[in-house]
């Protein structure tokens, strides 16, 4: 990967793959969870700390047998294993399943076809159709790298003779490593055949190896993600342009445009609409909410129905109810809005309390932060807060009340009453404007 992160940890969709196969392994309630780690322990152990997770560390690097006999000192005789992945993170947990179901064979490996099967190692079959072995890419004949079906690398293994293959195992080989796959011709040899299961999608099974590689997992990732959503009723107007990067739960008849991003956990109401360019981060969006393009929502909540953006910034906090507007170039946080009330363009609203049908005129800021402390500021309901105005907090502005535009207010605004702070207008008679002197 050419990264100072480990490759366990690269992101798929805003997660990383680790987590991602963990969350499937979960699902399947194993009685264990086993991790193999190697190079950047520390880190994968830090970023997956959440997980109930046995950890096993490969101090060295010997092939894919030496990294399963790390973890097999914790597993009873027992056991059923299944043998997965750190750098595949989209196989689907139905997949597993079918695996599962199939646990009474002493060995299940997973298999797939590939158009280009370059780098994998190849399954061999004897004229019946039956598994008989894995022959790896750099060890294969020229005819056997025309086989299409591959080694998936995962497998399920009944505990006590997996332990015995991979005492057997020899390094014997062109790199000196322990080998996983050489364990199949010894269950062939015992059992007197190794139980396959065919991958109907190989696109699920895919690793990374290289960022184009982990492009293309992003880019699957996408495509089901949007599927999902489709499926939820969702109209989704381009699937490869969208890009879910956590959970999202929907109504009915919400729309989302173009390169959208939705990250962590988004609730959208019935009849949400989401412009393009937009990015919604752990936002809750009540029933008819409209967001114009290229707006970005952070931990906003919304009560009712109201309009973002364009280019709007909500940041955590930030409460709307019903009616409200929020326009162009408008950033809040920790606001909360009341019904009707619209801050249509060009403000900050920072640590304020506003009420119910204020107008917010443009280039309107709450000076909230002294330097040292956050405070607050209170807008009552039916204020006209003109443009450009500036309000020093903490301050109130009381219900009814105008506040000229240009004014900046550092004293509590009575109700009902109009509050002026400018410097009087003037004007100079017979001025001159300064001119340059013409080139002689």
């Amino acid at each position: 990967m050419k990264s100072s992160l480990p490759k366990m940890l690269q992101t798929v969709g805003g997660k990383p793959m680790l987590a991602h196969l963990l969350d499937t392994a979960v699902t399947l309630e194993p009685e264990r969870v086993h991790v193999v780690v190697g190079s950047g322990a520390e880190q994968v152990r830090e970023s997956c700390s959440a997980y109930p997770v046995t950890w096993a560390l490969q101090a060295e690097r010997r092939g894919t047998g030496h990294a399963v006999m790390q973890a097999m000192p914790g597993i009873p005789d027992e056991a059923t294993v299944l043998v997965l992945l750190g750098d595949h993170p989209l196989i689907p947990a139905s997949l597993l399943s079918d695996m599962l179901a199939e646990r009474s064979q002493p060995l299940v490996l997973l298999t797939m076809n590939l158009d280009d099967p370059h780098g994998y190692g190849r399954i061999l079959r004897d004229p019946g159709g039956n598994i008989i072995g894995v022959i790896e890419h750099h060890e294969a004949a020229p005819e056997q790298h025309k086989i299409r079906e591959v080694n998936t690398g995962i497998i399920m293994a009944d505990a006590a003779k997996l332990r015995g293959w991979l005492d057997r195992l020899s390094c014997d080989n062109a790199k000196n490593e322990y080998y996983l796959p050489d364990i199949f011709s010894m269950a062939r040899t015992e059992n007197g055949e190794v139980h396959g299961v065919l991958a109907p999608d190989e696109r699920d099974l895919r690793g990374a190896n290289d960022h184009g590689q982990l492009a293309e997992l992003e880019k699957r990732y996408r495509q089901r993600r949007a599927m999902e959503l489709m499926e939820a009723g969702v109209h989704v107007l381009d699937p490869e342009r969208v890009d879910i990067r956590g959970s999202v739960t929907t109504g009915l008849d919400v729309c989302i445009d173009i390169n959208v991003v939705l990250e962590g956990e988004n609730h959208l109401g019935d009849g949400v609409r989401i412009g393009p360019g937009s990015v919604l981060t752990n936002c809750r969006l009540a029933a008819g909410g409209i967001v114009h393009p290229h707006s970005v929502l952070e931990g906003v909540t919304t009560t009712g129905p109201c309009e973002i953006g364009p280019f709007a910034r909500l940041r955590p906090g930030t409460v709307l109810s019903a009616g409200c507007r929020v326009g162009n170039f408008v950033e809040t946080k920790n606001a909360r809005l009341d019904e009707g009330t619209k801050a249509s363009h060009l403000s900050y609203l920072g640590d304020s309390e506003i009420g119910k049908n204020v107008n917010i005129g443009a280039g309107t800021i709450t000076c909230n932060y002294d330097g040292a402390n956050k405070h607050e500021t209170v807008i009552e309901d039916d204020v006209f807060i003109g443009s450009d105005t500036q309000l020093v907090a903490p301050v109130t502005v009381g219900r009814g009340a105008t506040i000229g535009a240009g004014s900046t207010v550092t004293k509590d605004a009575p109700p009902d009453a109009l509050t002026v702070s400018r410097a009087r207008q003037a004007s100079v008679s017979n001025w001159k404007r300064p001119r340059k002197e013409k080139d002689k």
